[in-house]
């Protein structure tokens, strides 16, 4: 009886927090159609780290203010050289001019590239708003820079074009004198939430009402310590019905769409959700990004509607340069994406996840390593590969320049096991958070070591198997001796033959790959193809009903079909090149 009361009085307790006012209000608040429906928003990240628009190819540009108080020496070192020792993060504000900033050319872009939705960073966690804050004197875009209210100007060319306007909002800041995130205590927050944060984010809403907010920097602290519950219900009764959050509030609260980052994505239908990504690495510009960072437009569509095929939608970061001209190459994957939803966009906006959602194969991808020393973050290892769930294998030989034991080390995340001689050494697994937030900042992995004695200038047989699960990956190879330091095993020491001259460990990487997704929408499904089938499309879906057309998107006649042995068989060797809608990626409407 003990036991039953004790248990009955954790119920009515967790029933109680469940049922507190301001959290009833927001799940009955819900999800508005018109999120479920858009499955494509834009996302700027544009402020004071656009003027710099620098960091590791791998980081985010945006974190430029945290490089410098880390004194990460690339960042110090591009502002010793560029703008002088004595410049610091503030003087940025002089610099940063939007000379170009035409709200009216931004809002139609993004319409023309299939979005019904835009969200601006109108204060990232470096503290600048890009509104007039009366909490931030002289440190935002009218006081400063460019003598513009950002944020209204834009919002208001958004609504102009019939899109629905959001706002990104950080909660934390690295540098307010009431809170300096990540340097003062994380439990210190209790001033600056009540006398900053809360009183800045309302006069934000008020101001400009966004439809949606995407709020972030909550992941050192609970729900209730950000008054989360209080200002989500408040910011729901402002705004109405079609206002919408996003699900970073802090610990202890679950509401809100979901924010899988840079990732291979979710599959979730229960429960909207956006992949959030930039169109490069970084979300704020960074000029020191690779071209094949960037992907290409086929890549970008894949990847999209892979997202819907899923059951969610996609975030798509663009990032400005200072002086507010969006790079053409990012408008060029914009266009890309548009002029693909203008042909295919009924197979996707409004679309649910069918009962599977999609076809795949196994790909491999070999290359030539000198040294394995890699921190992917949550990137792919190799075009054509998966950022999530894939699998490399290095092989060769290692020769030591001494003879004596050697302890071998490996950072890494998720999982690695190394062989040297046929024997395990090291075999090291590592579990990631859920959510780990910081993607490109983190310290994320663990490190494990094993010895093994190995002789002078002989070759010695090395494997190493790695494997990524999801989010951040990572792997280096380290080795020292009782007399010498820890250094990470250098390219003069690998070969990738018994006998041959060539350095080098051959790697493979493996993984899975979607060559087609379903979607589906009101009585049709759609079976989007990212390889065009020559003569005809194999299908195993169930048999469809007698008197079901097939069509594809952009053509105008209907395609022959027949169906055996579970699967459905659309002809479409009558086809010529010439007639093909696109060459990304081809929908067929099964109805």
């Amino acid at each position: 009886m003990k036991k039953v009361l004790i248990a009955l009085s954790i119920l009515i307790g967790l029933q109680g927090y469940a049922q507190s006012p301001e959290e009833k209000a927001i799940k009955e608040h819900g999800y508005p159609e018109w999120f479920k429906e858009a499955k494509l928003g834009i996302f700027i990240h544009w402020g004071l780290y656009s003027v710099p628009a620098y960091g590791g190819k791998e980081s985010y540009a945006e974190w430029f203010l945290r490089g410098m108080q880390t004194n990460d020496s690339l960042r110090n070192a591009f502002v010793d050289e560029h703008y002088g020792t004595n410049f610091t993060y503030k003087d940025f504000a002089g610099e940063f001019r939007a000379e170009l900033f035409d709200p009216e050319e931004w809002a139609e872009i993004f319409k023309e590239a299939g979005a019904k939705y835009v969200v601006l960073v109108s204060k990232h966690h470096d503290g600048y708003t890009l509104w007039p804050s009366k909490f931030n004197r002289n440190w935002n875009s009218v006081d400063t820079g460019p003598k513009r209210d950002i944020v209204g100007e834009l919002t208001e060319a958004v609504r102009d074009e019939d899109l629905k306007m959001g706002l990104y909002y950080s909660l934390a800041e690295w540098n307010h004198p009431l809170h300096r995130w990540y340097t003062d205590p994380h439990d210190s927050i209790g001033r600056y939430v009540e006398e900053y944060m809360v009183p800045q984010f309302k006069e934000l809403v008020k101001k400009y009402k966004p439809t949606l907010i995407f709020s972030d920097g909550e992941w050192y602290n609970t729900a209730e310590q950000w008054q989360a519950p209080q200002l989500i219900n408040w910011y729901y009764e402002t705004v109405g019905k079609d206002a919408i959050v996003n699900n970073r509030w802090g610990h202890g609260l679950d509401v809100g769409f979901l924010t899988p980052e840079y990732s291979s994505g979710i599959v979730e239908t229960e429960r909207p959700w956006a992949e959030v990504r930039g169109i490069g690495r970084s979300f704020g510009l960074n000029r020191n990004e690779n071209l094949e960072a960037y992907g290409t437009g086929k890549e970008l569509i894949e990847r999209f509607v892979q997202t819907v095929a899923n059951g969610g939608g996609m975030i798509l970061n663009v990032g400005p340069r200072a002086d507010g001209q969006i790079p053409m190459i990012q408008q060029e994957r914009l266009k890309q994406l548009g002029t693909w939803l203008d042909i295919n966009g009924e197979a996707i906006y409004g679309a649910e996840a069918y009962s599977k959602t999609g076809e795949e194969k196994e790909v491999s991808l070999q290359r030539v390593d000198s040294v394995i020393n890699f921190n992917w973050v949550r990137n792919s290892p190799i075009k054509g590969i998966r950022e999530d769930d894939f699998q490399a294998t290095w092989e060769g030989f290692i020769v030591a320049p001494k003879t004596g034991k050697y302890t071998f080390e490996i950072e890494v995340d998720d999982e690695a096991m190394v062989q040297i001689d046929g024997k395990t050494i090291i075999n090291s697994n590592y579990t990631a958070p859920d959510n780990e937030a910081e993607v490109m900042g983190a310290n994320t992995g663990t490190s494990d070591k094993g010895t093994i004695r190995l002789k002078a200038n002989e070759r010695t047989p090395i494997k190493i198997n790695y494997r990524e699960k999801k989010q951040n990956a990572k792997i280096k190879l380290f080795w020292s001796t009782a007399n010498t330091e820890k250094e990470l095993v250098p390219s003069k020491a690998f070969f990738i033959d018994k006998n041959g001259q060539e350095k080098g460990l051959q790697v493979q990487f493996t993984s899975l790959k979607t060559y087609l997704s379903y979607t589906k929408n009101n009585d049709a499904l759609y079976a989007i193809s990212y390889e065009w089938p020559d003569d005809e499309l194999a299908l195993e879906i169930d048999k469809p009903a007698k008197g079901t057309k097939v069509h594809l998107l952009g053509l105008d006649r209907e395609l022959p079909w027949t169906y055996s042995n579970n699967t459905l068989i659309i002809d479409t060797s009558g086809i010529k090149y010439g007639e093909l809608p696109g060459h990304d990626a081809w929908t067929f409407k099964i109805q």
